[in-house]
């Protein structure tokens, strides 16, 4: 059975940051790419980044590029999620996800995921 454990969440001012980590067990977490979506109330859950399994090619969408920052430690089975210069609008619970299969690139997460972990709170105050 895989597990994914998340972990970093919590409340900050606009402008401050935030580490997010996800401990992956269950799988050879090497051999899969990892991915961040987030949610926020009301609205539909959206990709915010991914990358590859050996951590070199990282996809980002729009509007975190330039503050969000994905990288993995597959030594730890960890992947992470810098998040700096936060937003209000980066307000969302944020959920970590594997790929569904082994191998595949960063940007196939975008349309495929397999599991998912449970989602730490991210609120941005103003």
């Amino acid at each position: 059975q895989v597990q994914l454990v998340e972990s970093g969440g919590g409340l900050v001012q606009a402008g401050g940051s935030l580490r997010l980590s996800c401990v992956v067990s269950g799988r050879t977490f090497s051999s899969y790419a990892m991915g961040w979506f987030r949610q926020a109330p009301g609205k539909e859950r959206e990709f915010v980044a991914a990358i590859s399994p050996g951590g070199g090619s990282t996809d980002y969408t729009d509007s975190v590029k330039g503050r969000f920052t994905i990288s993995r430690d597959n030594a730890k089975n960890t992947v992470y999620l810098q998040m700096i210069s936060l937003k209000p609008e980066d307000t969302a619970v944020y959920y970590c996800a594997a790929g569904s299969r082994p191998f595949t690139p960063a940007q196939d997460i975008r349309l495929r995921q397999g599991n998912w972990g449970q989602g730490t709170q991210v609120t941005v105050s103003s």
